[in-house]
C-alpha cells in the first residue's frame, strides 16, 4: 500500500502545478512517480525516497530547461500590469517636470515625471520610458512629417483631431 502514498504526492504535486504554472511542482510529481516505481520493483523505503529526490533534481535540472525554453518559442511571454506599459503613449494632463506631473495612460491618470530635460506641457504627447513604482517616467514622443497627433494609425487619443482608426 505504500504506492499510494506515492501517487498521492504526485497527484498533490500535479494539483499545485495547476495552481503555479512554473512546471517545478510537475518534476516533483514525476519523481514521487519514480518512487512508486521503485515501489514496484521491490525496493525498500529509503531507496524509494532516493529514487524519487534523484529524479526530482534530474528532471528540474535536465527536462525543466527544456520545456521551458520550447514553451517560451511556442507562445511569447506577454507582460501584464504596468510592465505592459513601457512603450506605450501617453497625453500630459499637467505639465510633467523632472520632478511631478501627470498623464493620460491607458485610460488613466497616472502620476507621472520627465526623464531629463524641461517641464512638458500639457496636451503633449509622451513616451513611457519605464515605470518607477506608480510613477510613468516619460520622454516626449517623436513627432514627424505625418506623424504626431491626429496623423491617423500613430495618433495618441485624447489628443489633437482624429482619433486612430483601427
Amino acid at each position: 500500500m505504500e504506492w499510494l502514498w506515492w501517487v498521492g504526492a504526485a497527484l498533490l504535486f500535479g494539483i499545485m502545478e495547476m495552481l503555479t504554472l512554473g512546471l517545478v511542482f510537475l518534476m516533483f510529481a514525476g519523481g514521487a512517480l519514480a518512487g512508486a516505481l521503485a515501489y514496484a520493483l521491490g525496493a525498500s523505503v529509503p531507496v524509494q525516497i532516493l529514487v524519487a529526490a534523484v529524479t526530482s533534481a534530474v528532471l528540474l535540472g535536465a527536462l525543466r530547461p527544456w520545456l521551458l525554453r520550447h514553451l517560451r518559442q511556442r507562445s511569447p511571454l506577454v507582460e501584464t500590469n504596468s510592465a505592459a506599459l513601457v512603450g506605450r503613449d501617453a497625453v500630459v494632463v499637467s505639465t510633467v517636470t523632472v520632478d511631478s506631473g501627470r498623464v493620460k495612460l491607458n485610460g488613466e491618470v497616472w502620476s507621472a515625471r520627465a526623464e531629463a530635460g524641461s517641464a512638458i506641457p500639457p496636451g503633449t504627447a509622451v513616451h513611457v520610458s519605464r515605470i518607477d513604482g506608480a510613477t510613468a517616467v516619460v520622454t516626449p514622443a517623436v513627432t514627424g512629417p505625418g506623424t504626431g497627433p491626429g496623423a491617423g494609425p500613430g495618433a495618441v487619443p485624447g489628443v489633437g483631431g482624429t482619433a486612430p482608426r483601427a
